[in-house]
């Protein structure tokens, strides 16, 4: 069986703890590769070869930084094939979504090629009798990034892109349950130019996540997955004197007024509900129609749609909309939920527990669900359910649609299908949400704005790609000179006055 290890110091080296991880294929349930889970000395050896590299490649200058990335956007392309087909391998996602997977990513290394003038500084000439004053954006060391099983190339590219831009190494320590492409990427970069030990990837379960935390090597962590560990990455890496961005959980509503196009609205929530087996963080899980009638007619849209859905491996191509969900674990979560759903009340429109693949038995497949006059107390409403399982909120009114996606504990992402614009206007103004849609299902920014939830979505000040990163992933300092003019004026003991 193959053995899946680390990258450190341009190598692909075996584990060293005695400690693995099975590595599964969705689709049929077996276990495909074991994967290797870092002590404590193995996350130490890769912070030690990241510190020893980081200085030569803080001094490059930020335009051949850039060219990596720009190396990097061509041998993404390159091997997009390949990268799609592994992704889909551990993931299961459909081929079409992996490509997607890469592409976003792609995008964030693009934006990334800028690296030179977003690391520009500020001047002052003049700000007192013979003195300047100038700031100098200036790299952090060593980051760190936790990255979630449902995005292996996007996120882990989300972070690590700009962090090595602004001349940092990076220690990145991906899901374990799908560690192949994270290895990938680390390859194609150094391909590109980037000098070994810049990126290293480490493998690991808990132990080397709190390794992470507590390394005093180690300046910021990024991370992406479930609102309680978030909760713990921040206030863990924030303990230890970290810079930390951490992004959990969400429950992302879809309001759709009585004016929508239903049409257009019944194919957004099902692509935008069940693309990927529902396993995205901004993925539409709460429908929210205004009013009975739209409710009703939007219902009668969804049930013939969802039905029709087909959920397969994706090695069965472009005929398949979505494929298996990451474990049994993540599968058997799923269909407790939908049963905690019905006995609170829900009412089951489309009911996919009974789904079986022929010649899949055992592969960890979902059938597509659908809730009616689901309240805001149920344990589907509450929680992130990451399966495929879309549940509609009959709201009366404009404002009662407002509050729910408002009041809910998440921020992450909403969107809004009408066609009035002083309501998508207001909508967009006072939801108290990160990510607004406008007749746009799943408002993911592109590369050069920022993605970042509100609430228990997101813990830390600065969110992911765009101009924020190159601030999370830098520090300010400020200069002031002043050059002697001959002049003596003798010692000051208080502020000195500009003017």
């Amino acid at each position: 069986m193959t053995e899946i290890g680390h990258h450190i110091g341009g190598e692909r080296v075996e584990g060293r703890s005695g400690r693995f991880g099975d590595v599964f294929n969705p689709a049929t349930g077996e276990v495909q590769a074991r994967v290797a889970l870092a002590g404590r000395d193995e996350v130490d050896r890769a912070v030690q070869v990241a510190a020893a590299a980081q200085p030569k490649w803080a001094a490059v200058n930020p335009q051949r930084r850039a060219r990596v990335m720009m190396r990097m956007v061509e041998l993404l392309h390159r091997d997009m094939e390949a990268l799609s087909e592994a992704l889909s391998r551990e993931h299961g996602k459909t081929l079409p979504d992996a490509a997607g997977d890469i592409q976003r990513g792609l995008e964030v290394v693009e934006f990334c090629i800028g690296a030179p003038h977003l690391l520009k500084g500020e001047f002052t000439d003049g700000a007192g009798p013979g003195i300047d004053m100038y700031s100098m954006r200036q790299p952090l060391g060593v980051s760190a990034g936790i990255t979630p099983f449902n995005f292996p190339a996007m996120i882990p590219m989300w972070m690590f892109a700009p962090a090595i831009a602004c001349g940092n190494a990076f220690i990145l320590k991906p899901s374990e349950r799908a560690p192949t492409v994270p290895l990938m990427l680390a390859a194609l970069m150094e391909e590109a130019g980037l000098p070994p030990g810049i990126l290293q990837v480490v493998n690991g379960d808990k132990e080397a996540v709190d390794a992470i935390l507590e390394h005093p090597g180690i300046a910021s962590v990024g991370f992406v997955g479930s609102t309680p560990i978030a909760a713990y990455i921040y206030e863990r890496g924030a303990a230890h004197g970290k810079r930390v961005q951490a992004f959990g959980g969400a429950k992302n509503h879809m309001i759709v007024m009585p004016d929508a196009d239903l049409d257009q609205a019944a194919d957004a929530l099902v692509g935008a509900g069940y693309g990927a087996a529902g396993e995205r963080c901004m993925a539409i899980s709460v429908a929210v129609p205004v009013g009975e009638e739209t409710a009703d007619r939007l219902i009668g849209k969804l049930v013939p749609r969802i039905e029709k859905l087909k959920v397969g491996p994706y090695t069965a191509g472009r005929d398949v909309d979505y494929g298996p969900v990451i474990t049994a674990a993540a599968r058997e979560n799923i269909l407790r939920l939908v049963e905690s759903g019905l006995r609170e009340g829900a009412e089951l429109v489309v009911d996919g527990r009974d789904f079986r693949l022929q010649g899949y038995e055992n592969g960890f497949f979902v059938g597509p669900h659908l809730f009616d006059r689901v309240t805001r107390d149920m344990e589907i409403y509450r929680k992130e359910i990451f399966g495929p399982v879309l549940s509609t909120v009959r709201a009366g009114s404009y404002e009662e649609a407002l509050a729910l996606a408002t009041d809910h504990e998440y921020g992450n992402g909403t969107a809004i299908f009408t066609r009035d614009g002083d309501t998508a206007r207001d909508f967009a103004a006072r939801v108290q949400v990160g990510m607004v849609g406008i007749n746009v299902p799943i408002p993911v920014p592109l590369a050069y704005h920022t993605f970042g939830g509100w609430k228990r979505s997101a813990f830390g000040d600065l969110n992911q790609h765009g101009p924020d990163s190159f601030r999370f992933y830098t520090r300010t300092k400020t200069v002031t000179a002043r050059w002697p003019s001959g002049i003596k004026e003798g010692a000051a003991f208080n502020f000195r006055q500009m003017e």
